[in-house]
């Protein structure tokens, strides 16, 4: 009979979170500390932090055993946290979760008992409520997330967090989508598997401030809306298509018109109309069609989804 403790790797991607490290870790180590049957393991990962965040980390790996840490040369954003914290992980189950204590530690033994007892591959926590965010920024969201619902073949449900449990066997399947403009919450709709949402509310952060300014918002949105739909591809084909059925009405029309009641002069207002229609619908197309090709372009490079600067893993100098 196999007597081995199931081990649980918590990876806790970090930018700038010297503040909020020590709560961070006294209150996930408590929560951890009521499921004596599994063994957890913290796997830091130092997002090019600017602050103490490093020394803080490096310090918990000197002094505990199950904290293991990875720095990055210099700030690659979350989404790379992420994908180095899943590529370096082992354990039975991994978990990804936030440092600002935004993601409460407390919900950890539902997400335990639903991947271990239930039978489900993922568990995931979906935010219900906003308050303290800011109204425009909350519309915005709710927006993005009808939209690419609408538009993608993937279902990303509306106030989904990155606060997750997951099996070996999903984070092996995760691991293979090796993009580097990833896009987690699509990717972790994307490969599948049986997930159980558990609800909360939203928290303010610990300490510090929120590393997502709306220009960052925008570009993450937008990332997610190329990665998992090209129905804005076919938006530009259908303006077209819509243009050019116009341009022929219009055609017959003024022939029409030019036969029953002769030659008119010319209306410049409305060609001046028309001219900066089609123009901005062929600017516009144009602007879809560099967004597509620019991420193919960054994805044929093949550089590295992150640089590791330093790390506590024993591994060769030359993994990513």
């Amino acid at each position: 009979m196999d007597t081995r403790k199931k081990t649980v790797d918590l990876i806790v991607p970090c930018y700038n979170e010297g503040q909020s490290l020590a709560r961070f870790f006294e209150e996930t180590s408590a929560e951890t500390a009521k499921m004596p049957d599994f063994d957890f393991r913290f796997i830091f990962v130092d997002d090019g932090s600017a602050d103490e965040t490093l020394d803080i980390i490096s310090g918990f790996a000197q002094k505990y055993d199950n904290v293991e840490y990875i720095s990055f040369s210099r700030n690659f954003g979350k989404e790379a946290g992420i994908y180095a914290g899943l590529k370096n992980s082992s354990g039975d189950y991994a978990t990804i979760i936030d440092a600002d204590l935004q993601h409460p530690p407390s919900m950890l033994a539902a997400m335990l008992r639903a991947v271990d007892a239930e039978g489900f591959d993922s568990c995931s926590a979906r935010r219900v409520s906003r308050e303290g965010e800011p109204k425009i920024k909350s519309f915005f969201a709710r927006t993005f997330y009808k939209l690419i619902n609408r538009m993608s073949d993937v279902d990303i449900v509306d106030g989904a967090v990155d606060f997750r449990m997951m099996t070996r066997q999903m984070v092996r399947a995760i691991l293979e989508l090796t993009e580097v403009q990833r896009f987690s919450k699509g990717i972790f709709a994307w490969v599948g598997f049986k997930t159980k949402w558990i609800e909360f509310h939203n928290i303010e952060r610990f300490a510090g401030e929120t590393k997502f300014s709306f220009w960052k918002l925008f570009k993450y949105a937008l990332d997610g809306i190329t990665a998992f739909t090209t129905a804005p591809l076919r938006f530009a084909s259908f303006a077209g298509v819509a243009m050019s059925i116009l341009s022929f009405v219009l055609i017959i029309y003024e022939l029409i018109k030019t036969m029953v009641f002769g030659s008119q002069a010319p209306g410049y207002p409305s060609t001046f109309i028309m001219l900066l229609l089609l123009g901005g619908l062929m600017l516009l197309s144009c602007g879809i069609l560099g967004e597509y090709l620019a991420r193919m372009y960054m994805e044929t490079k093949r550089r590295p989804i992150y640089v590791e600067k330093q790390s506590s893993f024993a591994h060769d100098d030359d993994r990513r």
